[in-house]
C-alpha cells in the first residue's frame, strides 16, 4: 500500500487546479490523449484513451482500453479492452470487458468486468459480477457480488452482501486472518485459506512486481509534468524562452549545460580539497543534482513540445497545453531511456541541453552574444 500512496501523492501533484478547463486534447490515430482540470471524453470512435485531469469522466464508449488518472475519476461508457484507473475516488458505472485495475481511496465497481479484478484502495465495494480472479488490498471491502474466479484478499474488515458469492478459492491474508468471518452462502469452508499478512508481503519479495515498476515510471512521468506545468503557470514566457533557444540551438544548449554542471561538481570537488569547504561541498553537488533535474524537466518539455509543433499543433500557448507537452515528452523521454546505452545517452543530452537553457537565461553571459 505504501506504493500505492506514493502515486498518488504524485498523481495529485501532477493536477494543479489551476489547469484550464478546456485542457489539452491530442489525438493521434484513434488513440486519444488529453489533460486539464475538467477532462471529458464524450466522442464516439476512439480506441484507446489516456485522461488526466482534476476531474475525468468517460462517458463515450471506447473499443480499446482506458488509462485514467485523477482526483475525481467516473467511468459511465463502456470500455471494450482493458481499464486503467487511479485517483481519490474512482467510480465504474459501465461495463469493462477486459481486465480491470483500480486504484484510489474510495472505489465502486458497479457494472459486469468480464476479466480480471486488481483493485487496491482505503474503501472498496464490488457491485457487479466479476468473471475472472480478483487480487484486492483495502482497509474495509463490500462484497455483494459474484466473482467467478480466485480471490486473493487482505482487509481489515470484509462485509457480504446478499448477492456475495464466490465460485473459485478465497485466499484470506492479515495480521488476525481468523477472526474475518465468511458465511458458508458465499464459500464452503474448505475452499478457504487463511495466512499471515508476511506471506502477502512476501509476494514480490524476489524483485519489484510489474505493478511497482508501472507504478514507479508513472510517478516519475507525472512528477516532472508536475514540475513543468507549475514553471509554465508562474513563468510561461520564461519557459517559452528557454523551450525556444533548445529548438533552435540544441547543441550550442548542450554545451553550455556540460560546462554549467562540470563547474558545479568540479567546485564541489575544489571545495573539499580545501578541508574548511568540505562542509559547504555537499552543498554544491546538492546544486548540481538539483540544476540537473531541472534541466530534465525543461529538456523534456522542449522535447514534447517539439514534437507537438512537428505534427501541427503549434506551440502550447495554454497551461493545459503546456501540460500536455511535458506529459507527452517526459513520457516517450522515460521509455527511451529504457533503450541500453542509447537511451541513457539521450537522457543525458535532455538534461544537458535544459542545464544550458537555464543557464543562459538566468546568467546570460554576456560573451555569447553576438
Amino acid at each position: 500500500m505504501r506504493m500505492l500512496h506514493g502515486v498518488l501523492a504524485a498523481l495529485f501533484l501532477a493536477l494543479p487546479a489551476a489547469a484550464d478547463d478546456a485542457g489539452g486534447r491530442f489525438a493521434l490515430g484513434a488513440d486519444v490523449y488529453s489533460a486539464g482540470g475538467s477532462v471529458a471524453h464524450a466522442a464516439a470512435g476512439a480506441d484507446t484513451v489516456f485522461l488526466a485531469g482534476e476531474t475525468v469522466r468517460q462517458s463515450a464508449p471506447i473499443a480499446g482500453s482506458g488509462h485514467l488518472a485523477g482526483r475525481r475519476i467516473a467511468v459511465a461508457a463502456a470500455v471494450g479492452g482493458n481499464l486503467y484507473a487511479a485517483g481519490m475516488d474512482v467510480a465504474v458505472t459501465a461495463e469493462v470487458a477486459g481486465d480491470a485495475t483500480l486504484a484510489g481511496y474510495a472505489v465502486d465497481l458497479d457494472a459486469p468486468l468480464g476479466g480480471n479484478l486488481r483493485a487496491f484502495a482505503a474503501r472498496l465495494r464490488i457491485g457487479a459480477p466479476v468473471a475472472g480472479t480478483a487480487l484486492i488490498g483495502a482497509e474495509r471491502v463490500t462484497l455483494d457480488a459474484a466473482i467467478a474466479g480466485d480471490v486473493a484478499l487482505s482487509a481489515e474488515r470484509v462485509d457480504f452482501g446478499p448477492g456475495a458469492r464466490i465460485d473459485g478459492s478465497l485466499r484470506l491474508y492479515g495480521d488476525r486472518p481468523e477472526r474475518l468471518e465468511v458465511p458458508e452462502r458465499v464459500i464452503a469452508a474448505d475452499r478457504v485459506s487463511r495466512h499471515p499478512r508476511a506471506d502477502w508481503r512476501g509476494i514480490d519479495r524476489p524483485g519489484p512486481s510489474w505493478l511497482q515498476l508501472i507504478g514507479g515510471f508513472l510517478a516519475g512521468v507525472l512528477g516532472v509534468a508536475a514540475v513543468a506545468a507549475l514553471i509554465a503557470a508562474v513563468a510561461p514566457a520564461t519557459l517559452a524562452e528557454m523551450r525556444r533557444r533548445i529548438l533552435a540551438r540544441p547543441f550550442a544548449t548542450l554545451g553550455w549545460g556540460f560546462l554549467t554542471l562540470s563547474a558545479a561538481i568540479g567546485a564541489a570537488v575544489v571545495l573539499a580539497l580545501t578541508l574548511i569547504g568540505i562542509f559547504v561541498s555537499p552543498a554544491a553537488l546538492a546544486l548540481a543534482a538539483l540544476g540537473g533535474f531541472l534541466g530534465y524537466v525543461v529538456g523534456a518539455y522542449s522535447f514534447g513540445a517539439g514534437l507537438m509543433i512537428a505534427v501541427g499543433r503549434g506551440e502550447p500557448d495554454s497551461l493545459g497545453a503546456r501540460m500536455l507537452a511535458a506529459l507527452i515528452g517526459a513520457g516517450l523521454a522515460g521509455l527511451l531511456a529504457l533503450i541500453p546505452l542509447a537511451g541513457w545517452l539521450f537522457v543525458l543530452a535532455l538534461v544537458l541541453a535544459g542545464v544550458g537553457a537555464i543557464t543562459l537565461r538566468v546568467f546570460r553571459p554576456a560573451f555569447f552574444v553576438a
